[in-house]
């Protein structure tokens, strides 16, 4: 009998369980856990800069009422320690630039980063004027870099500008979304695995499957015998410590 498949683990937001999510801090500690696979999101700000950043504002993450999509980067010197989980067991921590975030990624050169485009983003400055910008910084570290986006839009552009690798993040799973992920034909598809009908297999085609937020050894080693080949988590830590899933980490830096 062959061995069964064992999923690629993609750390959501970085090591979110244990640290203030989409900072340096948290993809470091989730390489520095094995992760091979990383997963952030990004906004653009004022002065056309990209910060590291899940929502438009800072209130979540750092209890300040800003808005980083109508303030320029070097304005944006709040500490994202997130103490409404944390307390100030990490502050200070500052917003990662999106720049820094590929270079520093760039001595891990197993790793590859899933970076997510946020609707708020194209929303708030036009498709043309983020992709324009975000697609030439993510070419340059086009071996390390897929861009995901729930913004059909934005990848059918990425699609026609540049050869990146993309990922749909589907809001619905259905026939409608089937076709236009033939028409797209990603590289990735993007769901939350409560969307999908339990015991199938998702849709067959040119793409590998992602599900999202699988903390559960069983359940990702239960999906990956269904075909999936990636399953996002937020504690990555505990999932590498698992038995079946411990050969799939990566544990060297390019130092």
């Amino acid at each position: 009998m062959p061995n069964p498949p064992i999923p690629s683990l993609v750390a959501h937001r970085g090591y979110l369980r244990q640290y203030p999510e989409n900072t340096w801090l948290a993809l470091q500690a989730a390489l520095d856990a094995g992760a091979c696979w990383l997963e952030f999101d990004v906004q653009m700000c004022a002065d056309c800069q990209f910060v590291l950043l899940h929502d438009a504002g800072l209130g979540r993450t750092a209890d300040v009422e800003m808005d980083a999509l109508t303030t320029p980067s070097h304005q944006l010197t709040a500490s994202v320690h997130e103490p409404q989980r944390f307390g100030d067991r990490f502050a200070p921590t500052p917003i990662t630039p999106l720049s820094e975030a590929l270079r520093r990624l760039a001595r891990w050169p197993r790793a590859r980063a899933m970076v997510e485009i946020k609707q708020e983003s194209l929303a708030h400055h036009g498709l043309d004027v983020v992709m324009r910008r975000l697609l030439p910084l993510l070419q340059a570290h086009a071996e390390q870099c897929v861009l995901i986006s729930y913004d059909l839009p934005a990848l059918v552009w990425s699609r026609r500008h540049c050869t990146l690798p993309v990922g749909w993040v589907l809001t619905r799973y259905d026939e409608t979304r089937l076709a236009q992920a033939r028409q797209l034909a990603p590289d990735f598809l993007i769901c939350n695995e409560r969307k999908l009908p339990p015991q199938q297999p998702p849709w067959p085609g040119p793409w590998q499957w992602m599900l999202y937020d699988i903390v559960d050894p069983q359940q990702a080693l239960e999906w990956a015998a269904r075909g999936v080949s990636l399953i996002e988590t937020a504690d990555i830590g505990a999932m590498l410590r698992h038995p079946r899933l411990a050969p799939g980490a990566c544990h060297r830096a390019g130092l």
